[in-house]
This record gives structure tokens, C-alpha cells and sequence, in this order.
């Protein structure tokens, strides 16, 4: 794919979503393309299009000027990054069907390619790395570096994962180079947790089960136990790492409930199992070592129909 600057060569007015239930790489990738393309070209009509950000990630520049979808809008370009499927942007597809022209930077493994111009790299680390390829990095400043340097650490386990790569370490000294304070940033943005967020971490701790002779350790959370303890979606981020490093066990999974009869999967693989090939088994996707899907399933059955799956792999 060519530069990012190539590809908006004639289009005015721009868009760009990630998916639904943004992460850090997704709210990274798109705040710092965001913050380069308004630098670059102050004369465009650039809008960026998430749900509703958390409030740990509301001091990244850019922030402010996050939209939802609601308003009549017609765009030369829509871009989306971090998605690997049409679905996954949830009401910003419209915008994305009306548009000129489309563009996806992904780094996730997907049945097939949904935009005209595709720039899929499976083996990056994060989508913000790819944005950081795909820029004019004459133009880096510290405000497109903070964006990008939080989304690679979040989809790197703070550059503990196997994606995590020379160059991406590479990349990440570049935008450490501007200046910004990337300790702050995974402070505030990784390691702090709330005292709700550390109650429900807990209650899902207690919660957790093992299962295929030790080998997969699995968790969910309800809507009505989250709003017990006062959390969202957003607050529950950390739980299937933790359940990860439990002694012995290959793959962890956790499930939280985002609607009736629907329930969010996280897969976290220690190497052995590509979690990625297992959630497409179940119509999601992701990383070898990270991979995601959603079930209709009472959680108690889908987490058995895993453990199952996962003990059929390793034998």
C-alpha cells in the first residue's frame, strides 16, 4: 500500500472508526492518524468516529473531538483501522458504505478483505505500528506519538507479547524520542485500576475454574453483577491477562455479557494454542496469542464447549 498521504490525495472530507468497544490499539491508531492528518492538511474535513472513550484515555490528544454516529454525513474517504470485519464497526458501516472511496489498515487475521484499498499486516504488532509506517514521520510530534505509542504497548502486554518485534520496539524508541512520558502513559492508561475495577477483578478471580486437566482457566462476568459493582466493559479489560499467567494453564478465557443472550469472548494463549484459529471456529478472530469472539451460549456451556476444544488441541 502506498503512504497514507498518497491515498487522500483528492478527498476533502475524511472519516476513520475502529471497531466497536474501541481497545487501546483502536483508540491509538485513530487518534494518532487523526492528529497527523489535522497537522498535515488543516484544510480537510477530518472526523473521527468511536463509541464513547473511557475516561483513563480522555487526556490523549484528540480526545475531545471523538464523535458518534448520528449525523448526516457524506465522505470522500472512510478509513477503518483495527477491524477485521465489515461487523465489527458497527453504525459507522454506513458512512463506510456511502464513501468514495475505503481504505482498512488491520494487522488481524480475517476471512477476507472488505475495503477497495487493504493494507494488512497479520505479523505487526498493532495497528498503531502500521499507522506509524504509513506516515510522513518528518511530521511525528509528540501528540501522534503519545496516541501510537499507548496503542502499542496496550496490544503488545507492554511489549511482553510475541508480536512484539525489533522493529516495534524500534518504532516505540522513535516515538519515545518526542519527548513523551511513556511511563505516565501506561500508568494511567494500563496499570491504574479503580477500587470498583479492582472489587470486580477480584469477584472474577473467585469465579474462575479450571479445566482440560489444568490446561484452560475460564471466567465470566453478568450485566447484573456488573452493574453491582459498578463497572463497564471498559473495567474489565485486564481480567483474562491475569487469568492468564496462572501456573500451568495454556489458554485463559473470559466472558462479559454486552447484551441479552450475548456475551463477549477474550482468548489469551501461552503459545501452544493459536487462539486466533479457535475464535474463528466460533466466528471471531484476532492473534495467535490474542483472539476474541461472542456467543449466544449461557456462558457456563460455552466455556465448557472451549475447554472441550482446547483439550481436543493439546492432545
Amino acid at each position: 500500500m502506498r503512504k497514507i498521504d498518497e491515498v487522500i490525495q483528492g478527498h476533502r472530507v475524511i472519516g476513520i472508526t475502529a471497531h466497536i468497544r474501541p481497545d487501546g490499539d483502536a483508540i491509538g491508531s485513530c487518534l494518532g492518524l487523526w492528529n497527523y492528518l489535522t497537522k498535515k492538511y488543516p484544510d480537510r474535513d477530518i472526523r473521527v468516529y468511536l463509541d464513547p472513550l473511557p475516561d483513563k484515555f480522555l487526556f490523549l490528544p484528540g480526545a475531545s473531538q471523538v464523535r458518534q454516529v448520528g449525523e448526516e454525513r457524506k465522505f470522500d474517504l472512510f478509513i477503518t483501522l483495527d477491524c477485521g470485519a465489515i461487523d465489527r464497526i458497527g453504525p459507522a458501516a454506513r458512512y463506510f458504505y456511502a464513501a468514495k472511496e475505503t481504505v482498512c489498515v488491520d494487522h488481524h487475521v480475517r476471512m477476507g478483505d472488505f475495503a477497495r484499498i487493504n493494507y494488512i499486516f497479520p505479523d505487526a504488532s498493532s495497528t498503531s505500528e502500521l499507522i506509524f509506517d504509513l506516515i510522513d514521520q518528518e511530521m511525528l510530534d509528540d501528540k501522534i506519538a503519545q496516541c501510537l505509542y499507548m496503542g502499542i504497548a496496550h496490544d503488545t502486554g507492554l511489549f511482553q507479547y510475541s508480536c512484539t518485534s525489533e522493529k516495534t520496539m524500534r518504532i516505540a524508541g522513535r516515538l519515545m524520542s518526542t519527548g513523551i512520558d511513556y511511563s505516565w502513559i501506561i500508568d494511567a492508561t494500563f496499570s491504574a485500576r479503580s477500587f470498583a475495577q479492582n472489587r470486580v477483578l477480584g469477584h472474577a478471580l473467585d469465579k474462575a475454574r479450571l479445566y482440560a486437566n489444568g490446561s484452560f482457566v475460564a471466567s465470566y462476568i453478568t450485566k447484573e453483577e456488573m452493574d453491582a459493582y459498578g463497572v463497564a466493559a471498559s473495567d474489565l479489560d485486564q481480567i483474562v491477562s491475569q487469568l492468564r499467567v496462572t501456573k500451568g494453564v495454556e489458554v485463559a478465557c473470559f466472558l462479559y455479557q454486552v447484551g441479552e443472550d450475548d456475551f463477549k469472548v477474550s482468548f489469551r494463549s501461552n503459545g501452544r494454542i493459536d487462539v486466533a484459529a479457535l475464535a474463528m471456529e466460533y466466528g471471531g478472530g484476532g492473534h495467535v496469542r490474542a483472539a476474541g469472539c461472542n456467543t449466544a451460549l449461557e456462558p457456563k456451556e460455552a466455556i465448557r464447549l472451549f475447554a472441550d476444544r482446547v483439550e481436543d488441541l493439546l492432545s
